[in-house]
């Protein structure tokens, strides 16, 4: 949400009000959808899609991040969310992905939601900048993916 300086209320970006209406779309889809196994195969083939359309940082980052959730929490499931990647269990999102170009960010977003469980003390980090994934990033990844499923 934006204001102005002086307080006033100037309403949702360009980009908010797309990803809500994203979503209103996803949610149309999912109830019009089949058999479970027909509405997660579908699923994963609109998260796929949509990685397909990133630019090509972003969708090389996207690509490796679905592979990492897939290979190390294989019990959450794909979903388009807000028009990005996410993945969920009971139908829950646990984390997501966020390219930079969704929001105009200078780098794209791993996100988790508080039903991951990553809980360290009285503080802990639920989102996360990335700019590359290499081997190094790729391990954090799997570790956060495996705790935030627990």
């Amino acid at each position: 949400m934006s204001s102005t300086g002086s307080g006033t209320y100037e309403g949702f970006t360009a980009e908010e009000r797309a990803a809500m209406k994203e979503h209103a779309q996803e949610q149309k889809k999912a109830a019009r959808r089949g058999s479970r196994a027909d509405k997660a195969a579908e699923a994963e083939r609109d998260v796929l899609a949509k990685i397909s359309e990133m630019q090509d940082s972003d969708r090389v980052m996207a690509e490796r991040v679905h592979a990492i959730v897939k290979a190390y929490a294989p019990v959450l499931e794909p979903k388009l969310w807000y028009g990005m990647p996410a993945y969920a269990r009971d139908g829950k999102v646990v984390c997501f992905f966020q390219s930079a170009e969704k929001f105009k960010a200078r780098y794209a977003t791993l996100g988790f939601n508080d039903l991951a469980r990553l809980d360290e003390g009285t503080m802990w980090p639920t989102a996360f900048a990335l700019t590359e994934v290499t081997d190094e990033v790729e391990a954090r990844i799997s570790a956060l993916v495996r705790q935030a499923v627990g």
